[in-house]
């Protein structure tokens, strides 16, 4: 039997469920709307999306394995292109690409050319310090963390904040050893 080889973004996108986007981006628009209702300050609905993203993230990462039949990365470096260019694909149907490199390689920028979350959205003045799309934040970081990286991961540069782009700083912040429940000698 052939070994199984790793499905590109747009061949996983194409074979998935989709949602009408129009509804994805409204629904996620009025979970917003009522978390700046309901907690008024715009830095705890900020920790609240990127919450929420990592909930999401620590469970979405096993749909991605499971579908888009990706094998462990090798490092960082190949980890962070797997989701510019699959996972973004897979699930918003737009990739990232990724650039501004340390030197280190512990730390670069997915940068987004589209973002689905934020058709018809235009922040008022009130809520100039909103990370409108910090949920995205936090699937990155709780889905690596389901793969044994702990991350921290920020948006540099936000659209909806008159800047020329979407950009989501990765930094990696140590690769956690896996745990394994037993021993194989026992």
């Amino acid at each position: 039997m052939a070994p199984a080889v790793p499905r590109s973004g747009d061949a996983i996108f194409a074979n998935v469920e989709r949602v009408n986007a129009e509804l994805f981006t409204l629904t996620y628009g009025a979970i917003v709307r009522q978390l700046l209702t309901d907690l008024e300050e715009v830095e705890e609905v900020n920790k609240q999306l990127d919450q929420m993203g990592y909930n999401i993230g620590i469970r979405l990462i096993d749909e991605f394995l499971a579908k888009s039949n990706v094998t462990r990365c090798v490092d960082f470096r190949e980890t962070a292109e797997v989701i510019a260019k699959v996972g973004f694909k897979m699930f918003l149907g737009v990739t990232a690409s990724v650039t501004n490199w340390d030197t280190e390689g512990t730390c670069c920028s997915l940068i987004l050319d589209d973002n689905p979350l934020v058709d018809f959205v235009e922040l008022p003045d009130t809520c100039q310090g909103l990370y409108y799309c910090n949920i995205l934040s936090g699937v990155v970081r709780g889905a690596l963390e389901m793969v044994s990286m702990k991350t921290k991961v920020t948006w540099v540069r936000d659209m909806l904040r008159g800047d020329d782009a979407f950009e989501l700083q990765v930094k990696l912040l140590k690769q956690v050893p896996e745990e394994y429940p037993y021993k194989d000698d026992e």
